[in-house]
């Protein structure tokens, strides 16, 4: 891992829990995935309202962060995939948008980043998927992992670690279906998150036109 790798990480830890939500989010759409917002209205939102740091996370896709660059904005991208028998989502965070190695696992149509259909049969092999992260410059961390419905959760992010996961995200209102499709609870996250010592990353998972 580079020494990027390890500023991001450093980046990350520096925030606090009382943080999350009101000054930084780490977990934003627009409308180049399946989001509401104009990426660069979320950015002025963001500088109007006094957050610290946000991420747009687009799914599949790094084609906003290629067109806009801001100081409060971390580039990072969500990627639909499967580790064995559960569907996940994958965020990297601090990537070079550009790295080729990244790039093979961007969407090809915009019904990739948009389509639940198309993203839930995507198939992008997460050992290399997590080395590419890496080699973009960037951390590789679990979203929403309460709703993974891997029967043990501790054991399925275990593997994740071994194959190079970097952080989990544990700051995350499970709102919406996330809120009734929830296997697991926030403490079990918690939880796991300081046993294996994973970066603590949160955002609100925002698809509507205002931040807040």
């Amino acid at each position: 891992m580079n020494q990027h790798c390890e500023e991001i990480k450093d980046l990350i830890r520096s925030f606090k829990e009382d943080e999350y939500f009101d000054f930084v989010n780490l977990h934003i759409h627009s409308k180049y995935s399946d989001g509401n917002a104009d990426f660069d209205d979320i950015i002025r939102q963001a500088r109007d309202l006094g957050f610290r740091k946000i991420a747009i996370c687009d799914h599949n896709t790094v084609e906003g962060h290629k067109v806009y660059r801001d100081s409060i904005l971390l580039p990072a991208v969500e990627f639909d995939c499967w580790y064995g028998y559960v569907f996940m989502h994958l965020l990297a965070y601090g990537i070079d948008v550009e790295n080729p190695k990244l790039t093979k696992f961007m969407a090809k149509t915009k019904r990739g980043t948009d389509s639940d259909i198309v993203r839930i049969f995507a198939r992008r092999n997460v050992k290399k998927l997590i080395d590419a992260i890496h080699q973009a410059g960037g951390i590789a961390v679990l979203a929403h992992p309460a709703c993974c419905w891997a029967l043990n959760l501790d054991k399925f992010v275990s593997k994740l670690i071994d194959i190079g996961l970097d952080g989990i995200e544990v700051y995350y209102p499970y709102r919406r279906h996330r809120k009734i499709f929830k296997f697991h609870t926030s403490e079990k996250v918690m939880e796991i998150a300081d046993k294996y010592n994973l970066i603590k990353t949160g955002g609100t998972d925002c698809h509507t036109r205002n931040i807040l």
